[in-house]
């Protein structure tokens, strides 16, 4: 099963963020154990580098961290059509219609994330950490 993880499920994970670090973690664990793929995008990753950096004060750690994340998912790529097709998406946030359309152009079976809300009229089905966790 191929997942995209939205940047929020991966935070909580690294940054341990309650409630919900505890089924992020397990979600991470589950596609380091290679029972589901997981991906992540690329402008995903540079977020994840800005926001990890500025919380942890400490650029090592934060190489560390991502380091061991890209051992475990697959970075998708971002292209011109990926932007335009976004726009035709009838979702209110650019970023998150973005994600949704590369999900759709990977073809990836859930987007994994706990901002549902944000997703109402994505191409792919959207799934919470804790539900995916259950289908696993």
């Amino acid at each position: 099963m191929k997942l995209l993880i939205d940047t929020n499920v991966i935070l909580d994970a690294l940054m341990a963020r309650e409630p919900w670090a505890a089924s992020a973690q397990a979600l991470l664990i589950t596609v380091a154990e290679e029972k589901a793929e997981g991906c992540i995008t690329a402008s995903s990753f540079t977020d994840l580098h800005y926001l990890l950096r500025k919380h942890l004060r400490d650029n090592e750690q934060t190489r560390q961290l991502l380091l061991g994340l890209l051992a475990s998912v697959n970075v998708l790529d971002v292209n011109g059509t990926d932007c335009e097709k976004a726009f035709e998406l009838p979702m209110r946030d650019y970023e998150d219609a973005l994600l949704a359309y590369r999900g759709k152009r990977h073809k990836a079976d859930h987007i994994v994330t706990r901002d549902r809300k944000h997703f109402d009229g994505s191409p792919v089905k959207v799934i919470s950490p804790d539900e995916i966790l259950r289908k696993l």
